[in-house]
């Protein structure tokens, strides 16, 4: 009875946990469409970003939702990484995690850890400043501050770099992360290899996405 409420806590641990991964994809998508504009258009980026830092809705109902799923996930990984581990120590006299997991799967919260510390420093980069500008200087509104601010943050080749190796990462987490999640809700039907084809794919072309839009402004400063 105990061992069946155990293994029921730990499932509902994994479903949360993919179900907070796939909310956190859907907030990765719309930031890569944005930031995706800034390469075409100065213009079109700085009036999306207007909008997205000023609509009363995306600041006061879905940026507070953002912020605590974010620290949601990364708890919750760090919660059942330790129980994995611990059932591996008392489960296994020799585990060999190679031959019953890829490097990806084993090293989660590795790749996770690199990517919540990158969090941290976009949030010092474009979120603290963006809180500081509105509520505490109270500047004036200017709708065409965006574009040089992004560009700005690319000149060094430091920060550029730490960018670039953060989205890699980015990328090891979702190429297990992604399929991962939708196994963990029961997504298990015709569609499952169309949808594991799309994770790997997603997994690919938006980090590497994201590192070319800062390649593209650090070499374009």
């Amino acid at each position: 009875m105990a061992k069946s409420a155990l293994l029921k806590s730990s499932l509902a641990k994994k479903v949360a946990m993919a179900l907070s991964g796939l909310f956190l994809i859907l907030f990765l998508t719309q930031h890569f469409f944005i930031n995706t504009t800034s390469v075409f258009s100065s213009d079109t980026f700085n009036s999306i970003s207007h909008f997205m830092g000023n609509n009363p809705l995306v600041q006061f109902v879905i940026q507070p939702i953002l912020i605590v799923g974010v620290i949601f996930h990364f708890i919750m990984g760090f919660v059942l990484d330790f129980k994995n581990r611990s059932a591996r120590q008392i489960g296994y006299t020799k585990y060999n995690g190679a031959a019953n997991a890829s490097w990806m799967s084993r090293n989660m919260i590795i790749s996770g850890s690199v990517v919540l510390a990158f969090l941290g420093l976009h949030f010092y980069d474009f979120w603290v400043p963006e809180m500081v500008y509105k509520y505490i200087e109270v500047s004036p509104i200017e709708t065409e501050r965006y574009f040089p601010e992004l560009v700005h943050k690319f000149e060094s080749p430091i920060r550029t770099g730490l960018y670039c190796l953060s989205f890699i990462f980015l990328s090891l987490h979702l190429w297990h992360g992604f399929n991962s999640s939708f196994q963990s809700v029961g997504f298990n039907n015709k569609y499952s290899k169309g949808l594991q084809k799309f994770a790997y794919g997603f997994a690919i072309v938006v980090p590497f996405g994201f590192i070319f839009i800062a390649l593209f402004h650090h070499f374009n400063n």
